[in-house]
Formats: structure tokens, sequence, C-alpha cells
């Protein structure tokens, strides 16, 4: 089913030529790179004397992107070599980063929920309020649990400009079918004075339904969540005063998002080759909805005997509810007759927590740099069905202290890094009793302790003018989804101090690149090896019910991405992503299984070009290959069958952007070749329901203005 890449392949004679250009061309002064800084690292640093592979998305590149998909993975799937397709869903299921899990922040709080993850974090913040997007890849725990796959850092904006101003934006995009307009408005008000800046933010939008390259509608996912037939708002306000060398900065973003409820799943029909469908009508229950909060109080002082200090005071209310389902885990005869009963799920998490770093450079001698802190965590996660008031995963109350510390030296052209960060953190549990379904077993509470210290080792040789070399090793710490574990407890006379599947998950990811960065563009490619000695897999049993395994994960892979620029007007981008994940059957059986979809991402080929024909005007091309996988034939554990196929396909996107007197206007065409296919991950998973057969997108236009006054 493979077929021909004409796209692919012109966009990549694009590439070659424009990179030809560029070797011939001439850089003058004005084309000189300009260091790029990266705040995920607890301090200000220039990438190139960071030991790793670390990327930042820019705010160009943002708006690009989300004039083509107003959808936050899409963006993170193009940039960002080991990062899943997107599902173009509220579910996050199966986007993982180089076959594992992602510590999402919002300016360094934290968003994803490690207890009980219920994949719905990706949808937190309007993508407008977004400046740019810090990307550490690989196991890091420099900001704390939950980074065995890398860190995400959403950016916020900042005044930038003197003065006072007001910016309208909208966008719009359609298939021109019925109910198929999706539309988005905001409003910003910048202010920035010698002492204070403002910027405040509101926005209403509105999305209707899809449509695949057939012309059918697409299927909406009712139960676990979707970006159709929905709408949504955020207020975003963030306020700042400057004291000299200190700053306070006071950060709020209320974030809501909710499907209307006017259209039904239509199941998929294998034998004829026809994915999930939706049709007009209600679905049972409340719509599945996101809301978001999230406050945080910054202090920093830029020079406290001879450092830098800062000081965060954050907190993060999270709750997702999920549609109405009458699953066999729902099913009690005390309410309904077996198989005839709806009840829908609803996770709640709360998180508070303080960072402080205080970094000093030139410690006892030039070139020394201490980076030191503690970070303190409490979060309250729990997971209830909403329909009946019955728990279903109890109060998980967690808290986590965490001191730190990170020496880095440089002499000459080499900067050596590396830090110890300790651990310390309480689970406790209530006693509870588990649903009907598991056997209304009785659990006794207690508590589990966690205590480990994670280290990191690292060094950056900038072996040639705008080149550079990095080595590293680095381990992330976090947990299985203690929620997932906890809620499946089927055997009697069990309690929270005897479950082995609470043990800590620790990743060590080693690592080797290279890097060029000049005035013609960049380029870079590592290889790494990642490795758990007591990872997760979450299987899918014959049932359809997620069982978690807890057996060794390994993940190997390379990367290669950079941008060449031919001329000020022309320039070409790429990426190449290689993955090979494996994990075994049980623990000390042989590593011969290989990670599925939920895990990790096919191998994956992005090309693109940019060109700007008149000054203010920029002309974006860009196609993505996901390669074909077949994986585990005939291999079964348990009940779950793990034999996998997936056929890839080729997308390719079509975004411009006009600068006048009027504003700024984009236009932006999504699958210019409205391309039919099924996603990556619907199309992978083992275990299949005709209920999230899901199809992608077909082409959709979009425009968009903005207009400051």
């Amino acid at each position: 089913m493979t077929q021909p890449l004409p796209l692919v392949r012109a966009v990549g004679a694009a590439c070659l030529l424009m990179a030809h250009g560029a070797v011939l061309a001439q850089a003058d002064a004005a084309d000189e790179m300009k260091e790029v800084m990266v705040t995920a690292t607890r301090t200000a640093k220039a990438v190139d004397k960071i030991p790793g592979a670390v990327s930042v998305i820019s705010q160009r590149e943002l708006e690009a992107q989300y004039l083509v998909a107003d959808d936050p993975s899409a963006a993170l799937a193009t940039y960002i070599p080991g990062y899943a397709p997107s599902r173009q869903k509220m579910s996050s299921a199966g986007e993982s980063m180089r076959g594992r899990t992602t510590l999402i922040l919002l300016d360094g709080v934290p968003q994803s929920n490690p207890l009980r993850a219920g994949m719905r974090e990706g949808y937190f913040a309007d993508t407008a309020i977004i400046e740019r997007i810090e990307v550490i890849n690989g196991a890091s725990a420099i900001q704390g649990m939950g980074a065995t796959g890398g860190i995400v850092n959403y950016i916020t904006k900042t005044p930038k400009t003197p003065g006072t101003s007001v910016t309208v934006n909208a966008r719009v995009a359609s298939q021109f079918r019925h109910d198929n307009v999706d539309w988005k408005t905001g409003l910003t008000v910048s202010h920035k004075s010698a002492e204070i800046d403002l910027l405040a933010y509101a926005s209403v939008q509105q999305r209707g339904m899809g449509y695949d390259g057939r012309g059918r509608l697409l299927g909406i996912d009712v139960v676990q969540g979707d970006t159709m037939d929905a709408s949504g708002g955020d207020l975003f306000v963030k306020l700042g005063r400057d004291f000299g060398d200190q700053r306070l900065q006071l950060t709020v973003n209320r974030f809501q998002f909710e499907g209307d409820g006017d259209y039904r799943n239509v199941p998929a029909v294998f034998a004829q080759g026809i994915p999930t469908s939706s049709t007009e009508g209600t679905p049972p229950g409340m719509p599945s909805r996101n809301d978001v909060k999230t406050a945080t109080l910054d202090y920093r002082h830029a020079d406290l005997f001879g450092g830098a200090l800062s000081a965060q005071l954050f907190s993060q209310d999270f709750s997702s509810l999920y549609g109405a389902t009458n699953t066999a885990t729902f099913q009690d005869i005390r309410y309904a007759p077996i198989g005839t009963f709806y009840d829908q799920s609803e996770i709640v998490a709360d998180k508070h927590g303080a960072k402080l770093t205080y970094v000093r450079p030139d410690l006892l001698l030039r070139g020394l740099e201490a980076t030191a802190g503690v970070d303190f965590l409490r979060d309250r996660s729990r997971q209830q069905l909403a329909g009946t008031g019955r728990t279903w995963v109890p109060t998980l109350d967690f808290k986590s202290t965490a001191p730190f510390l990170q020496l880095e030296y440089e002499v000459g052209p080499v900067t050596v890094r590396g830090g110890v960060r300790h651990e310390s953190a309480d689970l406790r549990v209530a006693s509870y009793t588990t649903l009907a379904s598991y056997g209304n077993r009785f659990v006794q509470g207690g508590a589990r302790s966690f205590s480990k210290s994670v280290k990191n080792l690292g060094a950056v040789w900038r072996f040639a003018p705008q080149w550079s070399a990095f080595v590293s090793s680095a381990e992330g710490f976090g947990l299985p989804d203690v929620g997932l574990v906890l809620r499946g407890v089927n055997r009697p006379n069990q309690s929270v101090a005897q479950l082995f599947n609470l043990e800590p998950v620790v990743t060590r990811n080693n690592e080797v690149g290279v890097n060029w960065r000049g005035a013609l563009g960049n380029v870079g490619a590592s290889m790494y090896d990642s490795r758990s000695k007591l990872g997760t897999v979450l299987r899918i049993n014959a049932q359809g019910i997620g069982v978690m395994d807890r057996v060794p994960t390994t993940v190997r892979g390379w990367e290669v991405a950079g941008e060449l620029r031919a001329s000020k007007v022309l320039s070409a981008f790429g990426s190449y992503a290689k993955t090979m994940g494996k994990t075994a059957a049980t623990a000390g059986a042989p590593m011969d299984l290989a990670l599925g979809a939920r895990s990790q991402a096919p191998d994956k080929l992005v090309l693109g070009a940019n060109w700007q024909p008149l000054a203010g005007t920029q002309l974006r091309l860009q196609a993505t290959r996901l390669e074909d996988r077949d994986i585990n034939i005939g291999r079964v554990v348990g009940t779950a069958n793990l034999e996998e196929h997936f056929r890839g396909y080729t997308l390719a996107d079509l975004a411009a952007t006009f600068d006048t007197r009027y504003g700024k206007f984009g236009l932006a065409v999504e699958n210019l070749t409205d391309r039919q296919y099924v996603g990556y991950y619907p199309q992978s998973a083992n275990y299949k329901e005709a209920t999230s057969y899901f199809a992608g997108r077909g082409r959709t236009f979009s425009a968009s203005v903005t207009r400051t006054f």
C-alpha cells in the first residue's frame, strides 16, 4: 500500500537546491547568527552550551503551524523529530516523545498528571498566548518528576514594545461542507513602561465537524473527548513590576474547552474498510470537557550576593470530564441490568508547589557556575464516576521535596555540566473499595515512600567556529500511572503498601551529538540510548481493558534536524527520526518485543521550504512522511495480542502570511492533496475498536487576520 512520494521528493529537491545555494551565498552582517537561549534548564543558557538535544520552536514557526492547524500536538510533531503524530483529538494517547512520556510545563508549571494520566493534559491553554516552546529531548530531572522522555515547556508571551496597544486576532477554517466551520477570535491588551508591564488576553472559539479525504464525516470521540463539535475560551493575564535588579510577576490563565454534544459516533465497518464516522444526534450523558486554571507568582533578583535568585509559587487545578459509556467496567447490578448502564469518568488533579533556584557564576574560580535550589510539589489527584459519584481511583495525596545542585565549568571551548537531584516523595492513599466489575474488592489504604537520587553528567566541545559536539548521560524520575494500578485491583486482601507496581520509574538517557549553527542556518544530529530497568508498558487485553506491566524497556534511535538559508528570501528545513523501542513479555524474559503505538512513533521524515517573494510576505510548504511499521507478528502476552500493522502516508501543507497596513493576513491549506488516511494510532492499535478507528482530516482551508491598534 506504500504509495509514491512526489510531494516529499519535490520538497526535498527544493531543500537540496537551497542548501547548495546556501554554500555559495555570502553572509553579511545582518545575517549573523543569533544566540538562542533556553530557560527550561532552570537558568537561561545558550543552546551550544547545553550538553543534550535541545530544540526551540520560535513564535514565527508556531504562527505558521497554528495557521495550518490550531493543534498544540501537531506543532510538536512537525518541529520535534522524535515526537509522535497528532491524533487530532483531545486525547493524546500515543503522543509520546522518543518512546516515553513527557513532562509538559507552562512557564515552568507542571501540566502533566503522572499520578492518573488521563491523556487529556495537552489542552490547557490557548495557542495564541504561547511565545515559544522549549524542548529538552531525553530523560531529565531538572524540572522534576515525569520527564522520562523529555520536557516540553510552553513559554507565554510578554510585552516587548513600550507603550500601550490593542490587538485583535481571528482565525477561521473550513472544508466548505455542512456544519464544518471552525472559528476563533481573541483580544490582546499590551502595556509596557519603564517599571510595569501587562499582557491580557481573552478568546472564544467554536469548532465544527470535520471530513476525511473521501468527504465522509470524521468519527467523533464522544468518550475520550474530541476537538470537533466543541467550543471554549481562554482568559490570560500577566502583570509584572521591575524594582531595579528585582522583578515580581503574576500570571493567571483559565482555559475551558467542552464538547457541544450535537453528534453521535457511528462505528467503523472493518470488513469494508470504512472508518468510524458520525451522525447528528445527542450522545448520552454530559459532553466531555477540560477546565484548567494555572496561577504563578514569580520573583527574580538579578544581583543577589553575586548571583541570581528566582522563586516561583504556583497552583494548577485540572478537571477533565469524559463522555458517558456503558463499558463493562462501569456496570453494577445495583444501578441497572448489566450492559445497560451508562456512567462517565472525571479526573480531578490539584497541584500546588514552589521552586527556588539560585545561580552563582564564578564560584571560587573563574568559569565555575553553581545552580542550587529546591522544589516542593503537592499533588492531590482522583478519578470518580460523575454520574453516580462512585470512587474509581481514591484521592492520591502526593508530596515531593527535591533539593538539587548543578555545577558547570567552562574553560575555553569546553563546557562540562554535572548535577544531582534527590527526590524524596510520599504517597498516601485512603482505604477504598473497587468497582463492582473488579469484584468490589476492599483495598487497605496506606503510604508509600520513594527516595531516589537522579544524576546527570555531560560536556560540550565547541571544536570549530560554529561547530559543537556533546555527550551526555541523564536520568529522569517518574511514577507509573498509580491510579491505573489502584483502580484495577481485583484480588482480595490487598493493601497499598504491598503493591509492587507502585515502584518508581527511573530512566537513563545516554546521548552523543553534533551541531552546526551559522549565518546560513543550523543542523543537528544525535544518537541516544534510553533504558529503564523497571519501566511501564500498558497492554490492552482481549476484553479491551488496559493492564500495566512492569517490565524493562529500551529505546534507541537517532535524529537529524536543521534549516539552511540559501538567501534572505529562501530557506529549507527538515528532520528525520528513527526510533527503535524494545521491551519484554515479562520481567526477566528476553527483550524481543517492539514497543507498540501507544509508546512509540513510526519513523518520520519532515521536509519543507520557506520563500519570501515580497517584503512582509512568506510562503511555506511542508510535507510529513510516516513510514510503514509491522511489529510483534504472532506475539501475545496473556490475552493481549501485540501484533501491529501500520501503512504509512504522506501529508503536505501550505501556508502564506502577508503584512499589510491593515494588519497581518494568513491563508493555509492542510492536507493539500486531500489524502485519505487512517491515523497512526487508530490504525496500529492491536485492540481495534469500531468506535475509534479514526480517519484524519481531508483538505482544509484556513484564513487569519491580526490587527494591532
